[in-house]
């Protein structure tokens, strides 16, 4: 199998992981939400991530310690493919945390209906952007 073909069945897997997570935010499902959105799928992502590092990693140029040598490192295809793969464990374990926190927090899952594709596409901005969803929640008051 090529890093390409890798590629090409990792990113429906991600999309489908997002899906279930959707799907668990609409249906209030937390199990999904959870435990498959936000554990085992991710999961599977971070077995895939290490077993590319454990195969590749050494066969690589560049390394971590200045930005040429890590642009280097994303040279290879298999470096690039692992360090996609990250994002996408990472990316999706987020957005089950973001959307654990802010269903939780009792704010309406209406803002989850922005901060989930943020989380997706931008990973770290969408974690900030719910964040700031949490601390505007906290502060007004809540009626009976």
């Amino acid at each position: 199998m090529t890093a390409e073909q890798v590629f090409a069945i990792a990113n429906p897997a991600a999309l489908a992981g997002w899906l279930v997570l959707a799907f668990a935010v609409i249906h209030r499902n937390a199990h999904l939400r959870d435990a498959v959105a936000g554990r085992w799928w991710p999961l599977g992502f971070a077995a895939l991530y290490s077993l590319l590092i454990l195969l590749f990693f050494g066969r690589s140029p560049g390394g971590f310690d200045t930005l040429a040598n890590v642009q280097l490192l994303f040279t290879s295809p298999w470096a690039a493919l692992a360090g996609w793969i990250h994002y996408l464990a990472f990316d999706l374990f987020m957005g089950a945390l973001v959307a654990r926190r802010v269903m939780e927090a009792g704010a309406s899952r209406w803002w989850l209906a922005g901060l989930l594709p943020a989380t997706f596409l931008f990973g770290p901005m969408g974690f900030l952007a719910s964040e700031i969803v949490l601390l505007l929640t906290r502060s007004q008051p809540h009626t009976a």
